[in-house]
């Protein structure tokens, strides 16, 4: 009698753990309907850094899951042809009707007339350089030789998962971020129109665009499925497609320092305009809003933006703002392993290239380019005025990012 109970409380309790489970692959996989048909072909080298194990070695859990969540693949190989013809409809050239983009302006032209670069080669490039000086024990910078698993939850929001198409974004802020984020809101239908999925980049507002709430992100993974969120992390890092885009990092804090500090943002006058303005341009009673102090002529410089970041109280108050915080710190490039690493400089080719690859290019064009995009060549002008001491400890700052990503080190700023 007493082994009739204990088999059927097992039978019990065996079934309320396949519900649950049922629960957690139905929440993120059933009503998604992913497609991975999005796995790149290309060579790992020996030394690559990754974020997870072979599937051989992974933890019995992860194994399972791993099963699990790839049981629907077959089902799912790809979308309805009449979905693609509805998504592609329309003029090569949407109509923009948000004020910020008609004031930034669009150039279309770069789309046409270009040489065209070896995408494949340069992707194997840019990888081996990556995974080159992150095996690299001799270059060292903070939080290199931590692994995935130490990487706390709130590190992880720049990880935009779109499970739809089996894709895994890093956003960069200054980096063609908001573009990339559109993008990911048509692949992933996470935003509604009247009622209809956006099948047009460039229709979705800004607001929307950086709205947290709109985009799922790794750093969710916690509230929606509990002690299971690392699992399924791992094996979306194995199992879909990676990818980010960079720029020079000086470059992009001169954009960032134009985007947000010479232009009228109240938020970014609050929170550090102020303080930097006290701190290192000895102005006190400073106006509380930031029209009464663009009014006044009370504006940031370059040079109290560069002590700020070199300022070690900065980092002890709280960690860089995303639009200055570096990118190995945003994106963890040695403890995951991109398949795909884009960079401004080249975006109109790597990001016609990057959707081929992902086979949605029938489904979308990306954005073209501003046509007052931040340039490199204006380096030297922004920096003239900066002391040799103040650039050199920059670059220090920054230097995993020059590294990683193959960037050259700036010796004309650099030297006398």
């Amino acid at each position: 009698m007493t082994k009739a109970r204990l088999l059927r409380l097992s039978v019990v309790l065996v079934s309320i753990f396949m519900i649950l489970l049922i629960i957690v692959y139905w929440d993120n996989v059933g009503t998604a309907h992913f497609y991975l048909h999005t796995s790149f072909s290309r060579p790992r080298s020996p030394g690559a850094i990754v974020a997870g194990e072979d599937w051989e070695a992974l933890p019995d859990v992860d194994e399972f899951l791993a099963k699990l969540l790839s049981s629907s693949l077959k089902q799912n190989s790809s979308m309805p042809r009449k979905t693609e013809q509805l998504l592609v409809q329309g003029s090569n050239k949407p109509v923009v009707s948000n004020l910020e983009e008609n004031v930034r302006g669009y150039d279309w032209s770069t789309h046409k007339d270009r040489n065209s670069l070896d995408q494949e080669k340069l992707q194997v490039e840019r990888q081996r350089t990556l995974r080159e000086f992150c095996a690299n024990s001799s270059f060292t910078f903070p939080t290199k030789e931590r692994s995935f698993d130490d990487i706390p939850n709130y590190e992880l929001n720049h990880l935009i998962v779109d499970d739809r198409h089996g894709v895994i974004y890093c956003y960069v802020p200054k980096v063609a971020c908001t573009n990339w984020k559109r993008v990911m809101i048509v692949l992933s239908e996470s935003l509604l129109d009247q009622g209809v999925p956006y099948r047009n980049p460039l229709d979705i507002p800004r607001e929307h665009v950086h709205n947290t709430s709109t985009h799922l992100t790794f750093n969710k993974f916690w509230r929606r499925y509990g002690k299971f969120s690392r699992h399924l992390m791992k094996i979306k890092l194995k199992k879909y497609t990676k990818f980010l885009f960079v720029r020079d990092p000086f470059v992009r804090l001169i954009s960032a320092f134009r985007s947000k500090f010479e232009l009228e943002n109240e938020e970014f006058y609050r929170r550090f305009a102020i303080p930097m303005l006290k701190l290192y341009s000895n102005h006190t009673n400073l106006p509380t809003s930031v029209s009464e102090a663009f009014g006044a002529g009370l504006k940031v410089s370059f040079s109290d933006f560069i002590q700020y970041l070199l300022d070690p109280r900065t980092e002890k108050m709280a960690p860089f703002n995303e639009h200055w915080r570096q990118i190995y710190r945003l994106c963890h490039p040695c403890q995951i392993d991109y398949d795909f690493i884009g960079k401004l400089e080249t975006l109109d080719e790597d990001a016609a290239y990057l959707l081929q690859l992902l086979k949605v290019d029938r489904l979308l064009r990306f954005p073209p380019s501003y046509r007052n995009r931040t340039a490199s060549s204006w380096e030297d002008n922004w920096f003239a005025k900066i002391p040799l001491a103040w650039r050199q400890q920059l670059y220090k700052l920054y230097e995993a990012d020059f590294v990683l990503f193959g960037y050259p080190k700036p010796e004309n700023l650099l030297k006398d």
